[in-house]
């Protein structure tokens, strides 16, 4: 079964689609990858989501993706005296202090002493999604005073977001490492990592993960944006992660930043994901509003490699309608007339490397000749996104004997994914290339494909050999 779209589409895991039949549906419904949200996930929950996967995908016969997304550190408010919601009057006096003792409508306390040794005169708390904006007067590592900026009601353990400030802390918490371990023992494909601030962040996981799995950057600190570009070549992918990051940056800056990530992470070659409310009404109704699709279809024309459900299939009354309904949006834009011409726009210039000259070239060969198919021999997969990053009109097979790299590479913009045995020769790898355009139902005997690979196979990152053939007869 092959997808009549490139883009790619993540959904989230939960109550509302936990079990294999719900997985399975979500599937079959236009689903590529699925996302486990660790925040809500212990390690029996996550053993049994893969499993389950893995038992969709041996039925489906088609690689499916896996998606650890990791909670990261949450910064929360402590409790209030017999669990009192004060409301904070606009000008008022606030302080958040290092006393844990129960809050009241003039203080409360915040169990984090790195952010209360961080806060500087100025700085913005932001509590609850930004309801509620605090400006801090005064700061010791003890005690901040602040000016309630937006007042609101506050209560118990609400989050905290601090904007202006860096924590001198990295983005893997105690949870997270052991949620990290579990999700290498489970053999998931990606994980996710949250608030991430500086590439350090991403030191630490890739230390772990020694390269067993993606790694993938969650954009959703103003901080990260000042070092993007460090962030984005020490990750494997990235995701526009726009909920929070609306919260801690002016919302109308959001869309500008959604477009420039997308079009960095094509330049790096790196998979990019947009996520978050992209069609949050579906929650609760079984049709989505016209803002929602406009902004699914925004970032399908803008070359987005994926685009992620998170409550609309976890949670949501209606979430097979969601993934059904994100299908329809992105075969939609795809089929328009401006699609191509829009892409094509934004397409860079390769680097000046000879993997990246063969797989430019293999771009406008496949175009030129109007050859059915482009086929990606890879072990590592990073011939086949260097392929995905020409977002090509010719539909590109990304082929490997590794599952691994498969599962992963279902991430990526336009790539149909098939596992398969590894080639002994270069003419038992056209062979077989020739002959997966033919049942992956891509190409019929006497079309052309044009396969790409490095030799000698098995080399990571050495893509050097374009061949063009017949399939159903010998190499043309």
């Amino acid at each position: 079964m092959k997808r009549n779209r490139r883009v790619k589409i993540l959904a989230t895991l939960g109550p509302a689609s936990s079990e294999k039949e719900a997985i399975k549906k979500l599937w079959l419904a236009g689903a590529d990858v699925f996302r486990i949200n660790m925040s809500h996930s212990s390690h029996e929950v996550l053993n049994n989501l893969v499993g389950r996967i893995r038992e969709v995908e041996a039925e489906v016969g088609r690689p499916i993706g896996i998606l650890a997304d990791l909670q990261g550190p949450k910064l929360r408010v402590g409790t209030f005296a017999d669990d009192a919601k004060p409301i904070l009057e606009n000008g008022a006096t606030f302080v958040v202090d290092a006393n844990d003792a129960p809050g009241d409508a003039s203080r409360v306390y915040l169990p984090h002493p790195e952010i209360l040794g961080s806060l500087e005169v100025g700085h913005r708390l932001l509590v609850d999604d930004g309801k509620v904006c605090l400006r801090v007067t005064e700061a010791s590592p003890q005690r901040c005073v602040t000016t309630v900026e937006v007042g609101g009601k506050i209560s118990n353990r609400k989050g905290v977001s601090v904007p202006d400030t860096e924590i001198p802390v990295g983005a893997l918490t105690e949870k997270d490492r052991a949620d990290l371990l579990a999700a290498l023992d489970a053999k998931v494909d990606w994980v996710a990592l949250s608030f991430v601030q500086r590439p350090e962040d991403l030191i630490e996981v890739r230390n772990t993960t020694q390269g067993r799995v993606g790694v993938l950057a969650k954009i959703e600190k103003p901080q990260a944006i000042d070092r993007l570009s460090e962030i984005i070549e020490l990750s494997d992918a990235i995701m526009v992660a726009r909920g929070d990051l609306g919260v801690e940056m002016p919302l109308e800056q959001v869309p500008g930043l959604q477009k420039r990530m997308i079009r960095a992470c094509r330049k790096a070659g790196k998979p990019v994901v947009v996520a978050t409310q992209m069609l949050e009404s579906m929650i609760t109704s079984p049709v989505p509003t016209r803002a929602e699709v406009s902004d699914v279809a925004n970032a399908v024309f803008e070359g987005a490699d994926a685009v992620m459900l998170s409550a609309e299939s976890a949670a949501g009354d209606f979430p097979t309608e969601a993934v059904t309904t994100m299908d329809k949006i992105a075969v939609e834009v795809e089929q328009d007339e401006n699609y191509r011409s829009i892409i094509h726009a934004q397409r860079t210039e390769p680097e000046a490397t000879g993997a990246d000259a063969i797989t430019a070239a293999a771009h406008q060969v496949a175009e030129t000749l109007d050859l059915a198919a482009i086929i990606s021999y890879t072990a590592s997969g990073g011939t086949a996104l260097r392929a995905s990053r020409e977002r090509p009109a010719t539909p590109i097979i990304a082929f490997s004997p590794e599952i691994s790299t498969v599962r992963r590479l279902t991430i990526g913009w336009g790539l149909h994914c098939v596992a398969n045995q590894d080639a002994a020769t270069e003419e038992d790898l056209i062979d077989r290339a020739c002959c997966l355009a033919n049942t992956e139902g891509f190409a019929k005997p006497g079309q052309r494909v044009l396969v790409s690979a490095g030799v000698p196979f098995g080399t990571p990152g050495s893509t050097n050999m374009l061949r063009i053939a017949f399939v159903g007869s010998k190499d043309a």
